[in-house]
């Protein structure tokens, strides 16, 4: 089947550019934060942020619809989880470790979500969100109640190189599931490049073995982004099987807050795919009257409380106590008098 790569393009949506950027606003500020309370000792476990990555992410959320598609995000994906309505309170109770949050405290920062809602939980094993997505996909199909929804996940370029990822997508090509897969590709995956991940010239190629529709974009540029993940959406929603979309961009920081991205040469990052998507939009939207500089500044400073008050709430509320809490694996088995700690028991 052909590939379609298409670089550039403008959705006539003014009201969907406004609502992606508000996203990627509000995700860039909040993982701003975060990133201080990390450097604070306040965060326990990593910190991965979705800097460089917005305009695709936050794209991807606003154009599924929240209470009929899914959406599974990946580590560098708060724009897209804002978009899609997760509340902030949501991200900030689960990497403070709030018994208040999605997860009740109990697994670390990027593993949350809400299932019923659409949001399955990430899976550290990055290529596995394929699989869990067509699967999902899969079994609305079979209770009959698909109807018209898409599943969509986005991955990296190094989870394209997994086992997972090539059996999910083969499954969801078979099956004509209405997926989007994309993949953000940022050209490291960790520390390592491109070159020595795979052999051809654009991930988009795997489109062709896959008999799927493939299209390549510039993920550095809101508009490109809306126009072509809208497209690839529309066309999973019409009964045209799997979409892969391969966004070229680079990630603004390291893997982690703990990585400073050594590795990526000087000349890569001051490149093109360098440059900061956030910028580029809002430079887009003034200049095509979208959005005046006058709003967005005072989205900024709305974001910015919001943020705060969400911290303050999350920081004054309980962590999970292991001896109150009903989740341990003992605690129907095995109930703690009085609530006190006891010596595990012996099973022969």
């Amino acid at each position: 089947m052909d590939l379609h790569p298409i670089t550039d393009g403008v959705t006539k949506s003014r009201e969907f550019l406004r609502s992606a950027f508000h996203s990627m606003l509000y995700a860039r500020i909040m993982e701003n934060k975060l990133s201080s309370l990390y450097k604070a000792g306040k965060i326990v476990g990593g910190v991965y942020l979705g800097r460089g990555q917005e305009a695709v992410s936050a794209t991807l959320g606003t154009a599924l619809v929240q209470g009929k598609d899914i959406f599974a995000p990946l580590i560098r994906d708060q724009a897209g989880r804002t978009a899609f309505g997760e509340p902030p309170i949501d991200c900030i109770r689960t990497y403070l470790g709030s018994i208040e949050g999605p997860m009740r405290g109990r697994d670390g920062n990027i593993h949350r979500g809400r299932p019923a809602d659409g949001m399955p939980a990430m899976i550290s094993h990055l290529g596995a969100q394929v699989s869990l997505v067509a699967g999902m996909l899969f079994a609305r199909r079979l209770l009959g109640t698909l109807g018209d929804s898409v599943g969509a996940t986005c991955i990296g370029d190094g989870a394209a190189s997994t086992g997972a990822f090539h059996e999910g997508l083969n499954l969801a090509a078979v099956e004509k599931l209405p997926m989007v897969l994309i993949i953000a590709n940022n050209q490291f995956a960790y520390s390592t490049p491109n070159n020595r991940q795979f052999a051809c010239a654009d991930l988009v190629e795997r489109a062709r073995g896959y008999g799927i529709n493939g299209f390549s974009l510039d993920g550095t540029d809101l508009m490109a982004c809306t126009s072509v993940i809208n497209e690839a959406i529309r066309l999973a929603r019409e009964g045209q099987g799997p979409q892969l979309v391969v966004a070229r961009l680079l990630r603004l920081s390291g893997h982690g807050e703990h990585d400073d991205g050594f590795y990526v040469p000087t000349d890569v990052r001051n490149g093109h795919y360098g440059r900061d998507c956030i910028e580029l939009a809002m430079r887009q939207l003034v200049e095509n009257g979208i959005a005046s500089l006058d709003e967005i500044r005072a989205w900024q400073d709305q974001i910015s409380d919001d943020v705060q008050r969400a911290v303050a709430q999350a920081q004054q509320e309980a962590a999970p106590d292991p001896y109150h809490d009903d989740w341990t694996a003992l605690s129907t088995r095995f109930p703690l008098p009085n609530n006190q700690p006891a010596a595990l028991p012996v099973l022969s």
